[in-house]
């Protein structure tokens, strides 16, 4: 038996490589009148830091087989993705923090650039090599003076703080914990309805062009107002410029820690919103207390540390991304599709070791070991090599969530995306959340469970990984 699947592997094997062919064409050794093409130098991306790439595939998403418990079905669909890169566990408290201090970091340089704090202009570039003006930047290669700083100096460092008015205890100013970015919306900007020309968004020749017709587009900005509150807006407006895809935001970042007592009343969760995000014991725990609105400028933030390292690479780096709700699925359910990250329908072994942090039994959160999250990464992979796909925090995706979920979206590459407005209905505000958390019982565990939550909420039982789209590989020798 073993002899013939051994066989069908290398016939399957010889039949995909005849498939897919050769090298196209070979090397011509002629010039003269003959295309041969212009080749690029080859890019094969490496692995990001604490990556795995998962693989183009296809699978059936959702779960054919109705709860008898639940009597709620999934939408199942057929559906194929492309190559991608995962983190293999869940963004961290240590990760996030590095987040947080690099926003402290940077309103602090901003600050010791500023005259009110002493104006010392090397914390800032606003000058090129040839003593030209350009566009100004904060230079990080200049330490901020932690330990024997100058009265201005200290002034600059101390403003970010304020003190505990109980008990006097010096604490970052959550408040001021704002990180702005902008994200150009490619898609919308591509779309034909939405060329700058009138003439190119209609091809039928037979329609004549209307080049007094006007398109209103949807632009997202926002800025801080004199009383240091986040203004956001959505701006509808007639289409003038590519500018008009280029959308502004600004989130205050810094972790919803009350998480703890307000999802749990009557529950003595107070030691968990002081410590769980600062305690050292806890940095290889999950982030928890992060809406998806801060998840999302987690991404910004991580893809602009990451392009200010590379050089000229940048160029051909994917963003950092939260999943998309199929790309969460797919991932999770491993190789093989199973119900579980793991290819057991049973959630522990027969030594009665669990596969994952969740709630084993009414009022049992510590049957599975632990009582609240587990450190990421405790349990064992999937076969793509990912950590907690079921259990420990449910995660964020990109996917708007819908009742009628995959069978709205298309079978190649799916997702359903809509950035809701600030003004629009709570109801779409709803976000497609996967994989289940420690507090939630089997049936939300599985890699085909759909829940939501509104992109604004924050819950002590979710937070997120991140995705980058794979560039592919240059094949040719």
């Amino acid at each position: 038996m073993k002899k013939f699947v051994f066989l069908s592997a290398i016939v399957m094997s010889l039949t995909l490589l005849s498939c897919m062919g050769t090298q196209l064409g070979g090397m011509s050794t002629m010039q003269g009148g003959e295309v041969t093409g212009i080749n690029g130098t080859a890019v094969n991306e490496p692995a990001p830091y604490g990556m795995v790439l998962i693989q183009r595939g296809s699978i059936k998403v959702g779960d054919e087989n109705v709860d008898s418990l639940w009597g709620n079905s999934t939408p199942v669909k057929n559906i194929s993705v492309d190559a991608f890169w995962m983190d293999e566990a869940e963004v961290s408290n240590a990760k996030y923090r590095q987040f947080v201090f690099w926003v402290r970091d940077s309103i602090i340089r901003e600050r010791l650039a500023d005259p009110a704090f002493g104006g010392d202009e090397t914390f800032k570039i606003t000058e090129d090599e040839f003593g030209e003006p350009i566009t100004p930047y904060l230079n990080w290669k200049k330490p901020i003076p932690w330990k024997k700083p100058t009265e201005d100096e200290l002034r600059a460092i101390e403003s970010v703080y304020i003190k505990n008015p109980i008990t006097g205890e010096k604490m970052l100013d959550a408040s001021q914990m704002n990180y702005r970015y902008e994200e150009y919306d490619y898609t919308q900007a591509a779309l034909r309805k939405n060329r700058i020309n009138p003439s190119e968004r209609n091809r039928n020749t037979d329609i004549p062009v209307d080049y007094e017709s006007v398109v209103m587009i949807s632009k997202d900005t926002a800025y801080i107002d004199d009383e240091g509150n986040i203004v956001r807006e959505t701006i509808n407006r007639p289409l003038s410029s590519p500018y008009d895809f280029l959308n502004t935001y600004i989130v205050n970042i810094y972790p919803d820690t009350t998480c703890w007592v307000n999802d749990f009343p009557n529950a003595d969760n107070e030691t968990y919103m002081k410590l769980y995000f600062n305690h050292p014991n806890y940095d290889n725990y999950p982030v928890v207390g992060v809406s998806w609105e801060q998840a999302n400028a987690f991404c910004a933030w991580r893809t602009e540390y990451l392009l200010k390292g590379l050089g000229a690479q940048a160029k051909w780096i994917q963003r950092y991304r939260l999943p998309s709700e199929v790309e969460w699925e797919f991932a999770a359910r491993g190789k093989e599709a199973s119900k579980y990250p793991w290819e057991q329908n049973d959630t522990k072994s027969e030594e009665g070791c669990y596969y994952a942090n969740y709630k084993p039994g009414d009022g049992n959160y510590t049957k599975d070991g632990s009582l609240i999250t587990s450190q990421c990464g405790i349990f064992s992979a999937n076969s793509n090599g990912l950590y907690d796909m079921a259990g420990n925090v449910a995660e964020w995706t990109s996917t708007v969530y819908t009742e009628a979920g995959v069978l709205q979206m298309s079978d190649i590459n799916p997702n359903l995306q809509y950035r809701a407005a600030l003004e629009d209905p709570y109801s779409l505000k709803k976000k497609s959340v996967r994989g289940g958390s420690w507090k939630d019982p089997v049936r939300y565990i599985q890699g085909a469970t759909r829940t939501s939550e509104y992109q604004n909420e924050s819950r002590s039982y979710i937070g997120f990984r991140c995705v980058r789209s794979y560039a592919g590989q240059n094949r040719r020798k």
